[in-house]
C-alpha cells in the first residue's frame, strides 16, 4: 500500500507542477497579448492560439488531478442513503464506471483523434494538431490510474467512503 501512495504522491506532484507551469505561461502570454493588442495595435494570433491550447491542456490535466484527489463535484443523493459496506461498494462501482468512461472515451477515443489529426497543423503555431490532442489520452490514462488507486483505497479502508464525500455534493 505504501508504494501505491507514493505513486499517487508522485503523480500529484508532477500534475500540479505541470498545471502551475501552464497557468504561469498563460499569464505571461496573456499579458503579452494584451500589450501587443492595446498598446501597439498589433494583435498576436500566435499568442491567442497558444492561450487556447494551454487552457485546454490545463483544464484537462487539472480535472484528472481533482479526480485523483476525489474533490470533484458530484450528486450524492443516493450515496448519502447508504452506509458501511454498501457505501463502499457503491463508491467503488462509481469509481469503476468513471474509470471505464475514461478508458473508453478519453484514452481510446483520444488515441483515435490524435491519429486522425497527425497530418493537420495549427493555423498560427504550425505544430501538428496531434500534439494538441495528445492531452486527451494522457488525461484518460491519469484518470484510469487514479480510479484504480481510489478503488484500492476504498476496498482497503484507506479512504473512508462516508468522510470522503463530505462537502462534495452538488
Amino acid at each position: 500500500m505504501k508504494i501505491l501512495h507514493q505513486i499517487r504522491h508522485i503523480i500529484d506532484k508532477v500534475l500540479a507542477a505541470v498545471c502551475i507551469f501552464l497557468f504561469a505561461l498563460m499569464v505571461v502570454v496573456g499579458t503579452y497579448q494584451i500589450v501587443t493588442r492595446y498598446f501597439f495595435n498589433r494583435p498576436s494570433t500566435v499568442s491567442e492560439e497558444l492561450l487556447t491550447y494551454s487552457f485546454t491542456w490545463m483544464a484537462l490535466l487539472i480535472s484528472a488531478y481533482v479526480f485523483g484527489k476525489r474533490d470533484h463535484m458530484r450528486m450524492a443523493f443516493l450515496a448519502d442513503k447508504v452506509t458501511g459496506k454498501a457505501r463502499v461498494a457503491l463508491e467503488s462501482v462509481i469509481e469503476l464506471l468513471i474509470t471505464a468512461f475514461a478508458a473508453i472515451v478519453l484514452f481510446y477515443g483520444g488515441i483515435s483523434i490524435t491519429r486522425l489529426t497527425m497530418t493537420q497543423s495549427t493555423a498560427s503555431l504550425g505544430v501538428p494538431m496531434a500534439y494538441v490532442y495528445c492531452v486527451v489520452p494522457i488525461t484518460g490514462t491519469l484518470i484510469v490510474i487514479y480510479g484504480i488507486l481510489n478503488i484500492i483505497d476504498l476496498l482497503t479502508g484507506s479512504i473512508d467512503a462516508s468522510a470522503s464525500a463530505e462537502g462534495q455534493e452538488a
